[in-house]
């Protein structure tokens, strides 16, 4: 494939951050004037409109109106001043939030990395009064984090093992995870790098001759062919400086495309400048990956951000982590899904949670993901159905888990099941698919059509 040779240009850290007014669109409606008389040798100019201002749903402009009365709207709008005005601390937050007792102890008694921070944005989806609303106990801590149960670990992908480089995780063959910052402008607290992110001065840092490090490895392995920016977040990383590390490894020849694993867009849409979209079109091929968690997410200003991405020309797909009442249902998750596709985000991965220290109170059964996939899978389009995976502990990496829709054999036939539940014949008769199926139900297994499973029949 002919790539395009790109200098690196040298970073500029005092230049980051957006270039022009916020609410601002590159795309402008160019009109033709009426044709001017003859007579007339200077037609006066038509007025050049913007487009596409950035949106303020109501919603958010009631939540600003009442807890940040003294920003105008193009402050609000300003991703930087959303970042400088980020909730940290307990005061902060319970001028916002009504904190249960649970909430505020937390917080109280947390030190470390994985720190409160909350943009203002995201605050104004979160329930002001309610503890038990999904997305406000995806961000505000509780004390269930101080317990750790068997099974936990503060890398349990272990990410550190596969480390090649600072910062850079090369754990498939050809591919490599480069961690690119420790900041966020918003933290989950599922966070599977809860160990390393919020922490300035902590055990992991990150810099730009740590960036160039990386790269020289990835110079030194030709087999690599695709690299995934994430931290953190690689969004939150000034425009000069993103675009230096982009430039920096698209001068790889082997390098075939990059990827940007991002929750900026979801709880920081207004980073997603008209300056910043027009950058990253400069290094195509370039897909990105955007963690939704939930419907309500889905705003009309995250709509936007994901609009001028896809118009772009970069490809987007989400990544959603199944979290114990937050999204862990049918109904709320199809939800998102159908949402999505309307964003021009295509559905990709749901992840089971991974059993960081402290998230128990997050994590399902399995079988739940796999209830939810039985569902979407035939009930709606496929686009909609994303792959349900678990990311092995210990480093075994993303492993797909469909529910069983083989019922067995019967003689050189396969018996199928579809998503109504009847049973239907293809004919297979060099075939061994469907005998282990027939053993299970021989020695009295049971078969649970919601979930494709076999357990032990009740006693």
């Amino acid at each position: 494939m002919l790539k395009q040779q790109i200098e690196p240009r040298s970073p500029s850290p005092e230049k980051e951050g957006p270039l022009s007014k916020p609410g601002c669109s590159a795309t402008y409606n160019f009109l033709k004037a009426p044709a001017a008389p003859l007579t007339a040798p200077h037609p006066t100019p038509k007025k050049i409109t913007p487009l596409h201002r950035f949106p303020l749903s109501l919603h958010t402009r009631e939540f600003k109106k009442r807890f940040y009365p003294d920003a105008s709207i193009a402050e609000w709008n300003d991703w930087k001043w959303q970042v400088r005005h980020r909730i940290k601390d307990l005061k902060e937050l319970s001028r916002i939030i009504t904190l249960s007792g649970d909430e505020r102890s937390a917080i109280e008694k947390h030190t470390g990395p994985l720190p409160v921070g909350i943009t203002p944005y995201y605050a104004s989806l979160l329930d002001l009064v309610d503890p038990t609303h999904g997305l406000r106990r995806t961000h505000i801590p509780v004390n269930g984090e101080y317990v750790r149960m068997p099974g936990e670990a503060d890398d349990p992908l272990g990410e550190d093992h596969d480390t090649a480089t600072p910062g850079l995780v090369h754990r498939y063959p050809d591919r490599v995870l480069f961690l690119t910052t420790g900041f966020c402008s918003t933290y989950c607290r599922y966070c599977t790098r809860s160990r390393m992110v919020g922490e300035a001065g902590g055990e992991y840092t990150f810099s730009t001759s740590q960036w160039e490090k990386a790269a020289q490895y990835i110079e030194a392995h030709p087999e690599i062919r695709d690299c995934l920016l994430s931290g953190g977040d690689p969004l939150t990383i000034g425009d000069d400086k993103l675009e230096w590390l982009l430039a920096r490894l698209r001068s790889i020849k082997h390098l075939e495309f990059l990827r940007i694993g991002t929750k900026v867009p979801v709880v920081l849409p207004q980073r997603i400048t008209p300056q910043l979209v027009r950058m990253l079109k400069r290094y195509h091929p370039l897909w990105m990956s955007i963690h939704f968690t939930h419907p309500d997410e889905i705003t009309p200003e995250v709509a936007e951000a994901c609009a001028r991405l896809a118009d772009a020309g970069i490809p987007l797909g989400s990544q959603s982590v199944l979290l114990k009442g937050v999204n862990d249902n049918v109904d709320t998750m199809k939800r998102l899904m159908h949402k999505l596709l309307t964003i021009r985000v295509r559905p990709y991965y749901i992840y089971q949670c991974d059993p960081v220290s402290g998230t128990s109170h997050f994590r399902t059964p399995v079988e739940t993901g796999l209830e939810i996939i039985r569902a979407l899978r035939g009930h709606t389009t496929g686009y909609a159905c994303p792959t349900f995976v678990v990311d092995a502990p210990g480093g075994g990496g993303k492993i797909p888990l469909m529910p069983d829709y083989v019922v067995g054999r019967d003689g050189a036939d396969l018996l199928l099941t579809n998503f109504e539940g009847g049973t239907y014949r293809y004919p297979d008769p060099e075939g061994t698919v469907g005998e282990a199926q027939n053993f299970l139900r021989a020695n009295g297994m049971k078969h649970e059509a919601e979930t494709g499973l076999y357990h032990q029949p009740d006693v």
